[in-house]
């Protein structure tokens, strides 16, 4: 069985692409930041970082409501490969490919948190911004907490 769950923040916002052909899939990756429950001696490292992958539906709720410092539950499959750079040298990557994520705290919790989040010791670069192919807009917020949602675009809900 190939099962992982996780929990952790998002070190940066998820990077979106979508494939080419005839219907377009939306790939999102990102980051995720997983506290380490106990630390050893001469570690300075508090956090894994783990490389996670969305496809259709998935990748299109990452694009759409996660960003850096989010706090999210994910659960998915581990998966390896392998490329040559230009160079010749083999890189091997593992991921996880994310079959459902979900928020773990609130969005009030989460706006704060966002906003004063550093990633742990040790994170990864932020790399170079890219064009995600994004709405550009963020859905605004009652004051209760919970999203404005536009009547007429049921179909494009990240959830049934």
């Amino acid at each position: 069985m190939n099962k992982v769950i996780l929990m952790g923040r998002l070190t940066r916002d998820p990077i979106v692409r979508y494939s080419s052909g005839e219907n377009p899939q939306a790939v999102a990756r990102y980051t995720l930041a997983v506290d380490r429950r106990f630390r050893r001696q001469n570690d300075d490292q508090t956090a894994d970082f783990i490389s996670c992958v969305a496809f259709g539906r998935q990748g299109e709720f990452a694009e759409k409501y996660l960003h850096q410092g989010t706090k999210i539950v994910v659960s998915g499959r581990l998966q390896t490969g392998s490329y040559t750079k230009n160079d010749g040298t083999r890189v091997y990557t593992t991921d996880v490919v994310i079959e459902e994520q979900d928020f773990a705290e609130s969005k009030s919790v989460s706006s704060e948190n966002a906003a004063s989040y550093q990633p742990p010791q040790g994170a990864p670069a932020p790399a170079p911004a890219q064009a995600s192919g994004g709405s550009g807009s963020a859905p605004t917020a009652d004051p209760d907490g919970f999203m404005n949602i536009p009547d007429g675009i049921d179909e494009e809900l990240p959830f049934q």
